[in-house]
């Protein structure tokens, strides 16, 4: 009996902590429940409409929330890169992708706080390939439900 408990405790750790990209419909759910939490001013909305992202405390919690919730952000390691490049990846391949978000990984050495620390890996993910690949996608999304 002791074996099974121990067996069914393992078991559940290694589903508890399974992790899947979450998909369009979800993240949106997420950015709404943040919205609630950190409500942005629509001067913030319209520049983040256009990737434009001020270093400013609401946005840096917004970010922050957003980035926790679709798990790829831990406060004690940051960015988890494995997490960014398959959730982001589009149509790089893996191994790429892997590596520039562990190129956007940085250990807080500055001891700057979660939302900085979120905020500075977010603005380098922004300008690499795979921001490229986010915006363009975001762009023809916005252009195709506009038909």
């Amino acid at each position: 009996m002791k074996l099974f408990i121990v067996v069914l405790a393992v078991v559940a750790l290694v589903y508890a902590d399974e992790w899947m990209p979450k998909n369009f419909a979800e993240i949106n759910v997420i950015r709404q429940e943040c919205f609630k939490d950190f409500p942005l001013s629509e001067e913030y909305i319209q520049k983040m409409k256009n990737f434009e992202y001020p270093d400013e405390e609401p946005v840096r919690q917004y970010l922050l929330c957003t980035v926790k919730k679709v798990g790829i952000f831990c406060e004690r390691e940051g960015y988890l890169a494995d997490r960014v490049a398959k959730q982001f990846k589009m149509d790089l391949d893996e191994a790429e992708a892997i590596a520039i978000a562990q190129g956007c990984v940085d250990k807080n050495v500055e001891g700057s706080s979660a939302d900085v620390w979120a905020y500075r890996g977010h603005e380098c993910v922004l300008a690499s390939k795979i921001g490229d690949r986010v915006k363009a996608y975001f762009k023809k999304s916005g252009e195709d439900t506009k038909k």
